[in-house]
Order: structure tokens, then C-alpha cells, then sequence
């Protein structure tokens, strides 16, 4: 892992203040500047850190915009406009990209940024006893500092996860993953590990981070803003999902619904509820933005929005659009000009990472693959009831038997816009289909075509002795 990555890691950790916090109760920032790579010795020094890691996700590079709009680019949901829309992501669209792209460079730096400031938090040896000004008991200090140890693992895990998906080989004919950098160096030149081993890392840092958080409070599940336990074992269902262990998927989602802490949103909420902060029942997990960080024209808002709300660019394309019955309250927020408009419609929206649906869908998936298919429908129609317009009382008929085409059909529906289009098709060893900037259809890619995944960074790859290798098929 290169010097450059890990530093500006660093020093968007020291200036976390100046980007404001991501709760109204950000701490003092006294210590910004002593604590470079000393010990952290009170909860509030470790809160600011773990702080700082949503912050990373919040980049307009990561979550806060390019990560998720990728996932639409090359999915089979939505297409890039970028011939009318200011050019954004044509070239991850064209399959056009080098590896000086910032496509690939923003959401590589700040999916480290976001693993450097776990890593201060993880390994973190106080100098003497950890102080915090909410408590003088030693064991409720400890264990608010194991708390913040097991969000910052899950962050760990997240982000390789993601950079798995962005720059790993497993979908591109290779078996190389990416550097899993697990202790704060900024000077340590470090090999990318196989696919293999990058999974073990991720797979063991979501098992820490449970076993640091312990039992959930009654009210944990109100911070949406915050890895808790619930959030985790969410985040795991997605990554099991995607690595086809379909019997972890079903006990994982089994236990987030028996904990009867989340719901679907009701129909006449569908819309509204992406503007809702830290509040929509559906909300698992949300990165906050709020006005005070407004993204602005680095939003999804304003790649979803035509003007003067945005450019517009990122489209619906027209199969899915008329996919919707008529009745589907979904079909509403897509215009027949194929502009997805009821989703993240203002610039601060929080982005909601995980919905209570998306779970929902992941347990009907595995449940058909070795499980129940009565339980599949019972997930699979719990959505269904809510998602109705007024004119049939809010709720689509339930379905009474159910297909893996059926699910997947259904993601598309639930989830278009936010991310996963792309990640679907190749999960499920499904072509890629390219589209111009007016959605036709182009060439066709297979899994196991090198330009499956993502450059890796020039500034990464031309440091003197670096251990980081290329992907391969992309120029310099």
C-alpha cells in the first residue's frame, strides 16, 4: 500500500472537525492536532475516528455519489446519458478506462482512507486507563471502546469489500484481490492478496466486529447513522449474498427479522422516505449529509435529477420502466423520459446504504436456493403489500409461488438507482451488456473479460518499488 494513500487518510482524519460531524454531538476537537499516531487514550479521541471513517464514505468517490452510480452504469437498470450529461461516468460506460481514470482513483483512495482510520481505532494501545467524560466505570469505558473497535472492523470489512468488488480479479479471469493493509503504516509497501485471502480478512473482520459489540440495546437500531449490530449482520447478508453461501444469508437475515426492529415502507412513503434522516423505519443503515454537507453537484441527486436540479444523466432504461404495473406506486417516481425522479431528490439526502427491503430480498434469494420457499414468499410479500398505489389501497397482490427470476426481477425494481445492478449480473455469472449514451446495446462481455473490473490507480501503481500489480488491460 502506497504512502500517498494511507497519509491523505491521515489528514482527512485530523481535519474531520473542519468537514463538520456526522452526529450533532461531534466532540471537542482539542486534540486534532496531538494525536497523530500517539495513543488514543479517551473515547472521545476514538469516537472522532470512527467518525472520520463515515466521513470517508460520505466522498462523492464512495457512497456519496460514483460508487453507487458504477453499479447502475454497467447494470442491466440504468445507462449513462453522457452525451446530454455533462459526460459523467462515460467512461467507465465505454469500458474506456486507464488507470489515470478519477473514476477509479477517488473511490480507491477514500475506500483506504476509510481502512487507515479503522486500522488507528483497531489497533489502538492506550497509554494508561481510557478516560470519557459520560462515565468514571472502568467496564462501561471498556466497553464503548469495544463498541467503537467493532464499528471500525466493520468498516474495515466493508471497504475491502467494496475495493474487492471495484478492483479484485475475481470477476475479470484472475484470482488477485487487493492489499489488505491491517495496521496503520504509512511507509509500508504491501503485495495485493489473492481473492481468497481477501475474503478470509473481510469474513473475519465482520465476525470481530460482533463479538466486540455484544448484545444490542433496545434502542441501538435508532442511530441509523452508526454500525451497529443489526447493521452488520445486514452488511454480512450482503456479502454472503454475493459470495453465493446462501445458508449464512438465511440465518443472517432470520435474526435481523425476528428482531422486529426494522419494517418495510409503506407505499404512500416510498418516495419521501430517501429524504428522511436518521428516521425512515426502513433505514438500516445511512450515511449522513444533511444540509450542512450538502454534496451539491457531486450528489446522486444531482446525477439522477434533470436540471436545474441536475444534470440528469444517469437514466432508467426503458425495459425497466414499463416493467412497473401500473399499479406499482415504483413506477411513479420514473418518468417516461426515463428519469428516475423519487429517489435522493435533494443534494443532502442522507444515502441509505442498507434498506430493511434489500435484506428482505436477499433472504427470499437464499431461501430458494436450499432453504424454504414458503419463507422466500413470506419476505418476498411483505414488500409486495407496500408497494401499491393509493388507487388499490397500497399494496400489490401477494404473490403465491415465487422464482429466482422472480427475486431478481424484483431487486431491479426495488433497488434501481442505488448500486447494484451491476454487482447483481455478475454475481450471477451474467453477461454485461455495454449501452451507448443513449442506452442501445452494445457489446456484450462475459465473466472473465478482463475489463471487468477497475484499473488500479497510476499514483498507486508508478510509486518507486511498489509490490502492487496492474490489472491487466488497461492502459497507463
Amino acid at each position: 500500500m502506497k504512502k500517498y494513500i494511507l497519509k491523505y487518510g491521515m489528514l482527512t482524519v485530523l481535519s474531520t472537525a473542519a468537514l463538520t460531524s456526522c452526529s450533532d454531538d461531534f466532540i471537542e476537537t482539542e486534540f486534532y492536532q496531538q494525536v497523530q499516531q500517539g495513543p488514543l487514550n479517551t473515547i472521545e479521541e476514538l469516537d472522532s475516528f470512527v467518525k472520520g471513517q463515515y466521513v470517508s464514505m460520505r466522498n462523492a468517490s464512495y457512497y456519496g455519489c460514483d460508487f453507487l452510480m458504477i453499479g447502475e452504469a454497467r447494470s442491466d437498470n440504468m445507462y449513462s446519458d453522457f452525451a446530454n450529461g455533462a459526460g459523467y461516468y462515460q467512461t467507465v460506460a465505454s469500458y474506456s478506462m486507464t488507470a489515470g481514470d478519477s473514476y477509479s482513483s477517488g473511490a480507491y483512495q477514500n475506500m483506504y482512507q476509510v481502512i487507515s482510520k479503522a486500522n488507528i481505532v483497531i489497533n489502538n494501545v492506550p497509554s494508561g486507563q481510557l478516560t470519557w467524560k459520560s462515565s468514571q466505570d472502568p467496564v462501561v469505558i471498556q466497553a464503548r471502546a469495544n463498541y467503537l473497535k467493532g464499528q471500525s472492523y466493520a468498516a474495515r470489512a466493508l471497504a475491502l469489500f467494496d475495493l474487492l468488488r471495484l478492483f479484485g480479479q475475481e470477476y475479470a479471469g484472475g484470482t488477485t484481490g487487493v492489499v489488505i493493509p491491517t495496521v496503520y503504516d504509512p511507509t509500508a509497501k504491501q503485495a495485493r492478496s489473492t481473492v481468497a485471502e481477501t475474503r478470509a480478512q473481510i469474513e473475519a473482520d465482520f465476525d470481530k466486529a460482533l463479538s466486540l459489540m455484544g448484545a444490542p440495546t433496545s434502542s441501538v437500531h435508532t442511530i441509523r447513522t452508526e454500525i451497529n449490530q443489526y447493521t452488520v449482520k445486514a452488511l454480512m447478508s450482503k456479502y454472503y449474498l454475493y459470495k453465493g453461501d446462501f445458508a449464512k444469508v438465511r440465518t443472517l437475515v432470520a435474526d435481523i427479522v425476528a428482531a422486529n426492529k426494522y419494517s418495510v415502507v409503506p407505499a404512500a412513503d416510498f418516495s419521501g422516505s430517501f429524504s428522511k434522516a436518521n428516521s425512515a423505519p426502513n433505514s438500516i443503515f445511512e450515511i449522513a449529509v444533511g444540509s450542512t454537507n450538502d454534496l451539491g453537484t457531486t450528489s446522486v441527486a444531482n446525477k439522477l435529477n434533470l436540471a436545474p436540479a441536475g444534470y440528469g444523466n444517469m437514466k432508467v432504461l426503458p425495459a425497466l420502466r414499463t416493467s412497473y404495473l401500473p399499479t406499482d406506486i415504483r413506477g411513479s417516481v420514473v418518468t417516461t423520459a426515463n428519469v428516475l425522479n423519487g429517489k435522493y431528490v435533494n443534494s443532502f439526502d442522507n444515502i441509505h446504504v442498507i434498506r430493511y427491503e434489500e435484506i428482505l430480498l436477499n433472504g427470499a434469494e437464499a431461501e430458494l436456493n436450499g432453504g424454504s420457499s414458503t419463507v422466500a414468499l413470506t419476505y418476498f410479500n411483505a414488500i409486495q403489500s407496500k408497494r401499491g398505489t393509493a388507487a388499490v389501497g397500497g399494496s400489490l397482490p401477494d404473490a403465491t409461488t415465487l422464482t429466482l427470476n422472480d427475486v431478481y426481477t424484483e431487486r431491479k425494481k426495488e433497488l434501481v438507482g442505488e448500486g447494484f445492478g451491476y454487482w447483481d449480473l455478475l454475481r450471477r455469472n451474467q453477461p454485461i451488456t455495454q449501452r451507448s449514451a443513449s442506452g442501445a446495446a452494445g457489446t456484450v462481455r462475459n465473466v472473465g473479460n478482463q475489463l471487468l473490473t477497475f484499473p488500479i490507480p497510476r499514483a498507486e501503481i508508478n510509486v518507486p518499488g511498489t509490490l502492487v500489480t496492474p490489472n491487466p488491460g488497461f492502459g497507463n
